[in-house]
Parts: structure tokens; C-alpha cells; sequence
């Protein structure tokens, strides 16, 4: 059973991850600001189920919503640089998780979104007890498609019309990662 999540300190779930190059900690309310310059940016939240967003306020609301059940990690470089933000959240079928992330625009093609997913996803499978995790992507954002079967995920599924955004009607692809494929891949970039 979930535990209400309002009832709990923002990041109450979210343990300090390390890879070689990042650090992977809960979320802070200087994290809007760093976010901003690409959660702000009409290019940057094109693949996004919503717009851009207009303010660091606005921004804060949304990331902070107290309401969202998912666990959030901001990962930051050696010099405490906000390079992005990964995401999990855990489904209604036990032992699932969908996973995001987003790299700030400044470090993009850095290898960034692999490098943190992949801690997030050894957390989520070997610590958390997770058995499959998901993501679902518009299906023209090849970058992200790329990151994910970098990862090992598999499409499951593509749908088209599925889900209407910002920028209209999108196909949506499906993936898929459970966690004896996950153990048994390289995962390497």
C-alpha cells in the first residue's frame, strides 16, 4: 500500500546517488532557477506533456507539488552544477516504475541522461525491489528514444493519437525494462 504522499517531507524517499561523474540528491527550491533556462524554453518542453513554464515560481509549484506521488533526483556535476533532472514514479501494479529525465539545455550530448538513469535504475531494481520499469515518449523525440535503448529498453508499443499536449496530438511509444534484462545487459553508452 502507498503511503499518502502529502503525508511525508518533500524527498523523504530520495537517497544521495553517485556515478562517475554526477551526483544524483533530492530536490531543492534552488533547483527552479537552475532548471528554468531550459524548463522555460518553448524548444527545450517540446516533447513535455505541457508547455513551457513562465516564471521560477511557477516552476517550484510545479516540481514541488506536494501531491505528486513520484521520487525526484536533481543531478549536479563535480562543481555542483545543476545538469538535469531524472525521475521515478511508481505505478499502481507493484514493483513498477516509470521513469523521466530531462538534461539542462547548456549540457546536452554530454551523456548525462544515461549515465544518472542508470543509477536511478539500479536503485530502483536493486534497493526499492522494482521488477519493471516504463517510460513513455513521444514518439518523434528520437533523442530520449535513443537514451532509452541505450538503456536497454524494449517498445512495447506504439500508439498512435494517444495523448494530446502542448503541441497537439501526439503518438506515444511504450518501453519497457524488467529487471532480469536489466541485470543480464551491459547497459554500457
Amino acid at each position: 500500500m502507498r503511503s499518502d504522499p502529502t503525508s511525508r517531507p518533500a524527498g523523504a524517499d530520495v537517497p544521495t546517488l553517485s556515478t562517475a561523474r554526477f551526483t544524483l540528491r533530492r530536490l531543492r527550491r534552488d533547483d527552479a532557477a537552475a532548471l528554468l533556462p531550459t524548463l522555460g524554453d518553448d524548444a527545450q518542453c517540446l516533447y513535455l506533456s505541457r508547455g513551457k513554464f513562465g516564471s521560477e515560481e511557477e516552476l517550484w509549484g510545479w516540481l514541488a507539488d506536494p501531491s505528486w506521488p513520484g521520487l525526484t533526483w536533481i543531478a549536479v556535476d563535480g562543481a555542483g552544477e545543476v545538469v538535469g533532472r531524472i525521475v521515478a514514479v511508481p505505478q499502481d501494479e507493484g514493483g513498477v516504475f516509470e521513469i523521466g529525465y530531462i538534461t539542462c539545455a547548456d549540457r546536452q550530448r554530454e551523456g548525462i541522461a544515461s549515465e544518472c538513469t542508470r543509477a536511478v535504475l539500479s536503485y530502483l531494481f536493486h534497493d526499492r525491489g522494482a521488477r519493471l520499469a516504463t517510460a513513455e515518449v513521444d514518439a518523434e523525440n528520437l533523442a530520449s528514444i535513443r537514451i532509452l535503448e541505450r538503456l536497454g529498453f524494449r517498445r512495447e508499443a506504439l500508439r498512435p493519437a494517444f495523448e494530446v499536449t502542448h503541441k497537439g496530438v501526439c503518438d506515444v511509444a511504450f518501453y519497457a525494462l524488467d529487471k532480469d534484462a536489466y541485470s543480464a545487459g551491459p547497459h554500457s553508452e
